[in-house]
């Protein structure tokens, strides 16, 4: 989806626009870097808002780095692919959203504990009382409110860096995505743990 260029999810789109900028005077800095340290700072967040600190946070965290270091190797390895054009592009951003979306439905079925993002939304959905669906949609929507911001701070007024149309188009299916994968999942493969874990990432 960053080589297709057609705007990335709203929730990594903050994350993408602060590496984009930042990067052009520190090259070390990377994607993964930014979401690992962008996630880290919603936790701490998420610490003060809940007033408590809960061990299952800090796998989440754990969670979010090894998305940071994969996210980095799949994107270098993206590099190295032409770009070919609308047609091209079109299909780099349609199976980038689909492989994400197959992801998040791999990991739900896993002990990995979810990223900060998720993390966030189900814990101020418990301590609100609020439908998580609306916490999330709240979430999103203030997610894309802030890369929009970012991209004008940062780049000029006008100028749409990681919020573009594909944003808009993967908010309105991921979620719907990810379900069809699950229930794809679900009925293809038989899933149970294997270890005695699960207690400890709880």
């Amino acid at each position: 989806m960053e080589r297709a260029d057609f705007g990335m999810s709203m929730v990594v789109a903050p994350a993408y626009i602060l590496h984009v900028w930042i990067s052009r005077y520190a090259p070390w800095y990377t994607f993964g870097m930014s979401e690992y340290i962008l996630q880290g700072a919603l936790l701490l967040t998420l610490v003060c808002v809940m007033g408590r600190f809960k061990k299952g946070y800090l796998f989440s965290f754990v969670t979010a780095v090894i998305y940071g270091f994969m996210l980095d190797g799949f994107v270098a390895l993206a590099a190295l692919l032409p770009l070919g054009g609308w047609a091209g592009r079109t299909i780099y951003y349609l199976s980038g959203m689909a492989v994400c979306a197959l992801g998040v439905a791999l990991v739900f079925h896993t002990y990995i504990a979810p990223e900060v993002y998720e993390l966030f939304v189900k814990e101020i959905s418990q301590k609100t009382g609020r439908d998580t669906s609306l916490v999330k949609t709240l979430y999103d929507c203030i997610s894309c409110a802030i890369g929009v911001a970012l991209s004008f701070i940062l780049f000029g007024w006008g100028r749409f860096v990681g919020v573009k149309w594909g944003t808009v188009v993967c908010a309105l299916v991921n979620g719907w995505l990810i379900g069809v994968c699950a229930k794809w999942l679900d009925k293809r493969f038989e899933f149970h743990d294997s270890l005695p874990m699960r207690k400890h990432f709880s």
